[in-house]
């Protein structure tokens, strides 16, 4: 889908660049953002090391298990169909702490083995249980106290002070997890999201189908 939607962004830059006799500044541009892009790359290879080392590091101290222990309260009622010692609570945890500092791509890898760990608790496969639902809503939303990537990237572009950005993604992702949780918790009471509801709705089909 992505590939799909960069190719046809480049083929209609390309068709323009043809039609307005730009050809040449579509070329240059794309020559000159290249470089820009690896610049920016490399640039924030120093703070993400950084910060993977100290994830990895707490992981391994069980500074990650302690901090699981101490929002329990809070997972408990998030994710109450999850036991507290499952794996699944630990990865989430993970994730949620990497998106916090505003390391999305750290965040990445912990979110995916949280999503195949819940998916073990799953009693209807291919169908995303609450839990799923609201952890993939809490890391799509979620809270970042420091958006270390964001400051990385305003540092690398030459910004005079690139961590004013601070208080006010802090406001805005605050808003946005606090209104996900409470959607997600609504939408799950919903007799037409329940899973049982969407079951029964399959096996109607598949003996009209068969």
């Amino acid at each position: 889908m992505i590939n799909g939607i960069w190719l046809g962004l480049i083929v209609i830059g390309v068709i323009v660049g043809i039609f307005t006799g730009n050809v040449q500044a579509v070329t240059d541009a794309a020559i000159n953002y290249a470089g820009i892009a690896v610049e920016i790359a490399i640039g924030l290879i120093g703070m993400m090391t950084l910060w993977l080392g100290i994830m990895a590091i707490a992981e391994k101290a069980g500074l990650i298990k302690g901090l699981a222990k101490a929002l329990s309260p809070i997972t408990k009622r998030l994710f109450p169909e999850v036991p507290e010692d499952h794996p699944a609570m630990g990865a989430m945890i993970m994730n949620i702490a990497a998106n916090i500092l505003g390391l999305g791509n750290a965040a990445t890898p912990f979110g995916l083995k949280a999503m195949e760990e819940l998916d073990t608790l799953n009693e209807h496969k291919g169908v995303a249980t609450n839990a799923m639902v609201m952890f993939l809503a809490i890391n799509t939303s979620s809270v970042t106290l420091l958006p270390a990537t964001v400051i990385g990237l305003r540092a690398s572009a030459g910004s005079a002070n690139a961590t004013e950005v601070i208080g006010p993604v802090i406001l805005a992702t605050t808003i946005s997890t606090v209104s996900a949780v409470i959607l997600a918790k609504l939408f799950e009471k919903m007799k037409r999201y329940k899973v049982e509801n969407y079951i029964e709705k399959s096996d109607a089909k598949n003996v009209q189908e068969g």
